[in-house]
């Protein structure tokens, strides 16, 4: 019985060694892990660089739509209204998509950088907008409004300066990025991380660079001292 027994289990062994119809499975199977990690990051890389793309774009539309907005008639030089500067949020949100959510998630610093009385750089006026929790890298409303301590804008010893009767808009763009995968994944791999963009044009044009105005029926005020979406 030992021996017929033994000699069943050889003759099974034999069979199995020679086997071959499983093999492709298990390679996958050791595969598998690694073509996961592979696609996952690919993913993940792909969409970091579409949400760096459009606060890119946004950043960039903001600012030069910023440096032509303004109402005029033949005699006097165009006025910036409050409202024209949140219709410029709105139109940058509908811009950026809803898919990365960008007031919920970030924050858009808008800011006029002219030159003082004393012939230095001053951030005359500042609007923001967005829940994130940040404040322009560059100063407040009114930094720089005496003296001609104050640089300008922009990467430092390459700072951007506005001329006498002129005006920069200045756009900076902070953004939380969201990762599309989710689960434990996310915890390790694609853990949400900071994005900044910036973005300057010149004024286009006369503009009354006395202050913001209001029209007869008052726009909200989208101060830096505000969190909030639109």
């Amino acid at each position: 019985m030992k021996t017929l027994f033994r000699s069943s289990l050889k003759r099974a062994a034999r069979r199995l060694i020679h086997d071959r119809q499983g093999l492709a499975l298990v390679e996958f199977a050791y595969s598998l892990p690694v073509i996961l990690l592979l696609g996952l990051t690919g993913l993940e890389l792909a969409n970091l660089a579409v949400t760096n793309m459009r606060l890119s774009q946004s950043a960039m539309h903001i600012a030069d739509n910023a440096s032509r907005i303004g109402h005029s008639d033949s005699l006097t030089a165009k006025r910036v209204y409050e409202g024209d500067i949140n219709d410029l949020f709105i139109g940058v949100n509908l811009q950026a998509g809803s898919q990365i959510d960008l007031y919920e998630h970030g924050r858009v610093i808008l800011s006029s950088l002219e030159q003082n009385d004393d012939g230095g750089q001053w951030i005359h006026w500042q609007r923001c907008m967005g829940k994130k929790n940040v404040q322009s890298a560059y100063g407040e409303e009114d930094t720089g409004e005496e003296g001609t301590d104050f640089p300008g804008m922009g990467a430092s010893g390459k700072e951007l300066q506005a001329e006498s009767g002129q005006a920069v808009m200045y756009v900076e763009i902070d953004y939380t990025y969201q990762p599309i995968i989710g689960g434990s994944f996310s915890e390790i791999f694609a853990k949400p991380f900071e994005l900044r963009t910036t973005a300057a044009f010149n004024v286009r044009g006369t503009r009354d660079l006395d202050r913001l105005y209001q029209r007869s029926e008052p726009s909200p005020v989208s101060t830096c001292n505000k969190y909030q979406s639109l």
